[in-house]
């Protein structure tokens, strides 16, 4: 395998650190982004001399184009780009309030935005590269009481999409990675709950929350093999633009696009009343 230059957000923990610790295993440079400096020290741990730490707030378009643009100088041309810096909100639609809501576009969608936009002038030039933004199974389907974090992975499923179509005429490759639940500190000290405030969502929701916290630590998804798949993909001639991790995620993204068909179809008659005779088909 051809070696290459990789640029994750967020490696600290989670998918981020399973991510970076299969491609450095397979001989790839990395450059992992983290929070804080003594993560720093631990990420740089792993490999010394492959694994290259930077301190980074992806929130922050202007060090973002800065990290991007130093790394590009002195580690080299960046091959893979993985925007994967996230976090979960847990909350009723009715129960969370906006600024959190706002927060959480701010990190999953506009922090991705901002990682990809700043890597792909320098693989534009270069006429090849891989981009990719980690989304979640939540960005193809929706579960009650996660309805921002689900938000912002639809929006950041949209996005990947149109932007895979913007530049494969470059060379440049874009995969939506969408894993479903990995034993990862996700569901547990790296979620975000909004406080229970309407005895009305008692009955649906507080089972939701209590299933989700008793699981955590005992997810089905396994980070490392998480790894291995991505390394896997990045090796290739044509990689796909999305990519379904886990069994669990396979069944639920199956079943909500499933029911989503049969809504068109179920509707096909009344969607096809709002057009003018003469207009133009797209």
């Amino acid at each position: 395998m051809q070696k290459q230059n990789w640029l994750i957000t967020g490696v600290s923990s989670g998918l981020g650190r399973a991510f970076a610790q299969a491609a450095l295993a397979a001989g790839h440079a990395v450059v992992g982004t983290v929070r804080s400096e003594k993560d720093l020290q631990a990420f740089e741990e792993l490999r010394p001399g492959h694994a290259h730490g930077r301190i980074l707030d992806v929130t922050d378009g202007d060090a973002v184009s800065s990290v991007v643009a130093e790394v590009e100088r002195s580690v080299g041309s960046l091959d893979v780009v993985v925007a994967n810096a996230g976090y979960g909100l847990e909350g009723t639609f009715e129960e969370t309030p906006l600024a959190e809501v706002r927060r959480q576009f701010e990190v999953n969608v506009f922090g991705a935005v901002a990682t990809l936009q700043a890597a792909l002038p320098h693989m534009r030039a270069r006429r090849r590269g891989h981009l990719m933004g980690v989304t979640s199974m939540g960005g193809l389907m929706a579960v009650p009481g996660m309805s921002a974090y689900c938000g912002s992975k639809f929006a950041l499923e949209g996005i990947l999409e149109a932007l895979g179509k913007e530049v494969a005429q470059f060379g440049i490759h874009v995969t939506a990675i969408e894993p479903g639940s990995f034993r990862t500190d996700w569901a547990g000290r790296s979620m975000t709950r909004a406080a229970r405030t309407i005895d009305d969502y008692d009955e649906l929701f507080a089972p939701i929350r209590e299933a989700r916290q008793k699981a955590s630590g005992n997810q089905l998804g396994n980070p490392a093999k998480a790894g291995d798949a991505l390394v896997h993909i990045a090796s290739l001639e044509r990689p796909p633009a999305h990519l379904v991790l886990g069994s669990d995620a396979l069944r639920l993204v199956t079943a909500a696009r499933t029911a989503v068909d049969e809504d068109i179809r179920a509707w096909e008659a009344l969607s096809r009343t709002t057009d003018f005779a003469d207009g133009a088909q797209l």
